[in-house]
């Protein structure tokens, strides 16, 4: 005959080969929890019914335990779309920021030109005081766009070539008309300009006050400070330190009454028969960021 304790008894599970008593279960876990939820649930019934609210405790109830949920739903749902809505604007972001970026570019080549013919500008009012003094030479503004960081002398290249007709030979000066150079080379767009520092770059000149006359030429002790010498003048010239130095014009190279410097010193030459004058150029060879070229001073074509 079957015994009903026996089933009572194996109805409860036994973990581990060791048999679990009907009154153990009383002191699990499970039955605390189940206890004081039953605890809540008379208490909220009993707080219902004194004060009137029986029939809608299940409801309130239901809300209490919902509630959370809810808010925890909604706030899942409102992050959601927010995230949503950032992904459907992000091509209109990226297409807002190429057309900033591409105003921007733009904006910076306007700036760019505006600074180039600022300068044109600022050139061609010095221009003026130029033409005044020699009205017949013919001039191109050009920019200095170029040069060696070892060329010891000062040689630069400029942003006008043949097309401009810049040719081999043509002078070229400051923007306030002080000899610099000449064109050695040139090329489509581009020229490249040997100055008045480098060894053999002879030019005719003269002492303003004194007409004394010698030849400008560069010299390898005094380019790194700028200076060039003016070589065979009379042994006993009155030229003085200060004295201003321009070009005659003889041997058809250069244009006549072109400024060249000012005098800083007066050496007798090695061999004691002539005198060397140390010129200070009126042009700073080194730091040119515009100059003009002479491209026609009436004298037929240049060599």
């Amino acid at each position: 005959m079957c015994n009903p304790q026996g089933r009572v008894r194996r109805f409860f599970v036994i973990q581990q080969g060791g048999e679990f008593g009907l009154k153990d279960f009383f002191y699990t876990v499970k039955f605390k929890i189940l206890l004081a939820v039953a605890v809540i649930l008379a208490g909220s019934m009993a707080w219902a019914g004194a004060n009137g609210r029986l029939a809608s405790a299940p409801s309130q109830i239901l809300s209490l335990v919902l509630t959370p949920v809810q808010q925890v739903a909604s706030f899942l749902g409102g992050g959601l779309n927010d995230l949503t809505d950032k992904y459907l604007r992000i091509d209109a972001i990226i297409e807002e920021n190429e057309q900033l970026q591409l105003e921007n570019q733009q904006l910076r080549e306007q700036l760019v030109e505006y600074d180039r013919i600022k300068a044109e500008y600022e050139a061609y009012q010095d221009l003026n005081n130029i033409r005044t003094e020699n009205p017949d030479y013919t001039y191109q503004s050009a920019f200095v766009i170029g040069r060696d960081p070892l060329e010891q002398f000062g040689a630069f290249t400029i942003d006008q070539g043949s097309a401009q007709g810049i040719q081999r030979g043509d002078v070229v000066v400051s923007d306030d008309g002080y000899l610099v150079g000449r064109v050695i080379e040139t090329t489509l767009t581009s020229s490249k300009v040997m100055t008045l520092l480098q060894p053999g770059s002879y030019a005719a000149c003269v002492v303003s006050r004194t007409r004394d006359s010698g030849n400008l030429n560069g010299n390898a002790e005094y380019a790194l400070q700028g200076m060039s010498v003016l070589e065979n003048l009379s042994r006993d010239t009155l030229a003085t330190v200060g004295d201003e130095v321009i070009t005659t014009g003889l041997g058809g190279e250069y244009p006549p009454n072109i400024r060249v410097g000012t005098i800083q010193e007066i050496l007798p030459e090695d061999s004691g028969r002539s005198s060397l004058a140390v010129i200070k150029p009126g042009a700073d060879i080194f730091d040119l960021k515009h100059v003009f070229v002479i491209t026609d001073f009436g004298q037929g074509e240049q060599p």
